[in-house]
Formats: C-alpha cells, sequence, structure tokens
C-alpha cells in the first residue's frame, strides 16, 4: 500500500475509533440528565430478573439511591442541577473531538487530555467514593469507566503517532 493508502487508512481507522468514543461519551452524559426515572426503571428491572435474591447488596444500594434521588427529586430538585451539568459537561467534551476527528495529528492533545481525565476517574472514585459513603464495588465500576474508556483513546493515540510519522517531511540528511 502506498504513503497516501497507509495515512487514508489510518484517517478512517482514527475517526471510527473517535465516533465510539465520542457516542459512548455522548451516552454517558445524555444519561444523566433522567436519573430519576432511570433509577426508578432500574429498579423495577432488577426486580423483574430477581436480582435482590441473588445480589442482595446491590439491590439495597439501587433502593437507597432511588430513595435518595426521589427525596431530592420532591424537597430539593436543585440538587438534581448538578447532575444536569454533568451531562453537560459530557456533552461538551464530546465537543472537543470534532478537533483531532478533524486534523488528527495537529490536535492529539486532546486525546492525550482525555486519556489523563480517565486516569483521574481513580483517585477521585478512591478519595471521593468513601468520603461520600459510596460502597468500594460501586467506586470500582466508577474507575471502569476509566479503565475501559482510555482503551480507544490509545488506540487512537497509536494511529495519530503512526500518521503523523507518514505525515512529517523527511529530514534533508535523510533525503540524501
Amino acid at each position: 500500500m502506498s504513503d497516501s493508502g497507509d495515512r487514508a487508512a489510518l484517517l478512517k481507522g482514527i475517526r471510527a475509533w473517535l465516533v465510539l468514543f465520542v457516542v459512548c461519551l455522548v451516552l454517558s452524559g445524555a444519561t444523566a440528565f433522567p436519573l430519576v426515572h432511570e433509577l426508578h426503571w432500574t429498579e423495577d428491572l432488577l426486580r423483574s430478573l430477581s436480582v435482590p435474591e441473588h445480589l442482595p447488596a446491590l439491590m439495597a444500594w439501587i433502593e437507597r439511591v432511588r430513595q435518595g434521588l426521589d427525596v431530592a427529586d420532591a424537597r430539593y430538585p436543585f440538587l438534581l442541577y448538578g447532575t444536569d451539568w454533568l451531562a453537560f459537561a459530557h456533552l461538551v467534551i464530546a465537543v472537543a473531538f470534532y478537533g483531532p476527528y478533524r486534523d488528527p495529528v495537529r490536535n492529539i492533545w486532546v486525546v492525550e487530555f482525555a486519556m489523563i481525565a480517565c486516569a483521574g476517574i481513580v483517585p477521585l472514585a478512591l478519595i471521593c467514593g468513601p468520603l461520600r459513603g459510596i460502597p468500594f464495588w460501586w467506586s470500582v465500576i466508577d474507575m471502569s469507566f476509566g479503565a475501559f474508556g482510555v482503551i480507544p483513546l490509545y488506540v487512537v493515540r497509536r494511529k495519530i503517532k503512526r500518521l503523523e510519522a507518514l505525515t512529517s517531511p523527511v529530514p534533508l540528511a535523510m533525503a540524501t
């Protein structure tokens, strides 16, 4: 394959991985808007799947979170405004990936920034989880977003570096 064919294939792969990452980012953000309804649906689904008999700790946690959200929604709905901002932040961050989609080499910093953010999820969950009374196993679920999120970003970064090597001008000393 020619250099232009290699570049085209790398660019296509980069864009596909970026689209996958952005879709996941948007979906995770969009789910933060209807939290109260989602927790009711989740609780109903888990009950229909007999989860309380098999995973009582999970069911107890879901019930506690749902009860807390119900109280907040009924008496202190302004608290849920924080999750609206969380959702909005996910959507805004997703928009930032238009830069690497358009020009990956020039905007690799967006991918690297996101990789740092994924790494930052781990200490956040380990520090804030216990401070907020979050069960450790739930913090592990939260940390998995960073662990799984960094995978497509790592693949994209590697592909961008290969694309950069193909598109960099040949140094004069090597040309002779």
